[in-house]
């Protein structure tokens, strides 16, 4: 067979995959809407999925039914400012750990497992215990963006932290990343335990519920302010898709490239450090969200990231909306952790994962 034909049958072969990968993007965000849908439905009151699309329509300006008032106002003042706040927070731990994994060139990267999410909490607990005390100036300063920016900065110190330990020479150590992982979580855990030690009654039981992961304080104050910072790294993240592509190759490799290595390695630190703190600021440490879902999508969609970003962020969203669909329900009418839910599901999913990398190495 001619050089011409072969290179006719891999551009063809190319732009199937792509195209497949396309369809998987647009399977993705219908998946998106549908949970979404059925996470504003169910619940203690269950209502019917056109009365959501009515109260939503009518949102949008559209001519609708009306819709009972008491359904009216659950989905407006409840399901729906939880709802939109859990699609942002999935898609935000997802396309971090997606980020991170790319920039680490390492699939065990997770915003909670390297000690992101730990240094995001500390600075969070940081601001609401000593909010009214020490850091007055802050809060005064601030206001209601003084938690998530505080998380962002104890994200943003972690990062970089974690980065610096595990990288030599152009590449990472898996060892390093984890061992660095585990010491950074528990120096967090151990400010955040005596910050909890320093807390009044009202403060502890604040800390309690949010230390384990939860949307239930979702408000449209809190999903306003979130939306502001999320929505950086969101649109960001994935205009970079070029560059975590290049970095796969190496870092040498991508400065070839053109690639400013160290100036992007800063800015995607910075994304994905206010993408972390912005969540966790508003839901607590939600774990392995950042890990699961940019695995799943590594091996259907492969490595490319201008796919696999995006889908990151829409697989996210879908998988924490349904956790915490799971966390609100099968308790009724107490509230599961969401946290516990997501750990549930991500802990043997890890064992398994770091058992296939220990196979690989060996």
């Amino acid at each position: 067979m001619s050089s011409a034909a072969l290179g006719v049958r891999g551009a063809a072969a190319i732009f199937r995959h792509h195209s497949l990968q396309r369809l998987s993007l647009i399977g993705l965000g219908t998946l998106t809407v549908c949970v979404a849908l059925l996470s504003i439905a169910i619940g203690p009151v269950t209502i019917p999925v056109a009365d959501v699309l009515r109260v939503i329509g009518g949102l949008l300006g559209l001519p609708v039914a009306e819709v009972p008032p008491q359904y009216e106002a659950v989905i407006l003042n409840i399901r729906l400012p939880r709802t939109l706040l859990g699609l942002l927070v999935g898609a935000s731990l997802a396309i971090a750990g997606a980020s991170l994994q790319g920039l680490f060139r390492n699939p065990l990267a997770d915003p909670g497992l390297i000690g992101v999410s730990a240094g995001a909490a500390l600075a969070a607990v940081s601001v609401i215990v000593l909010g009214s005390s020490g850091l007055t100036f802050l809060t005064g300063a601030l206001g209601a963006f003084s938690l998530p920016l505080a998380a962002f900065a104890g994200g943003l110190v972690t990062t970089m932290l974690v980065y610096r330990l595990a990288s030599a020479d152009g590449r990472t150590s898996v060892t390093t990343l984890l061992l660095a992982g585990i010491a950074i979580n528990a120096l967090c855990g151990a400010g955040t335990g005596l910050l909890t030690y320093l807390a009044d009654d009202q403060q502890l039981r604040t800390l309690t519920f949010w230390s384990m992961g939860s949307l239930g304080g979702a408000t449209w104050a809190a999903v306003g302010s979130t939306a502001v910072l999320i929505a950086i790294p969101l649109l960001s993240l994935p205009l970079l898709a070029r560059t975590l592509n290049a970095l796969l190759l190496g870092e040498a490799e991508a400065g070839h490239l053109g690639i400013a290595v160290q100036r992007m390695q800063r800015v995607i630190v910075a994304l994905t450090a206010l993408a972390v703190g912005a969540a966790v600021a508003v839901s607590g440490i939600i774990g392995f969200v950042g890990l699961v879902v940019p695995h799943l999508l590594r091996l259907a969609l492969g490595p490319d990231h201008r796919f696999l970003l995006p889908g990151a962020a829409l697989l996210g969203g879908s998988l924490l909306l349904l956790a915490d669909l799971f966390a609100r329900t099968v308790v009724t009418p107490a509230e599961l952790p969401i946290g516990i839910v997501t750990a549930l599901l991500g802990g043997p999913f890890f064992l398994a994962l770091l058992m296939r990398w220990r196979r690989h190495a060996l």
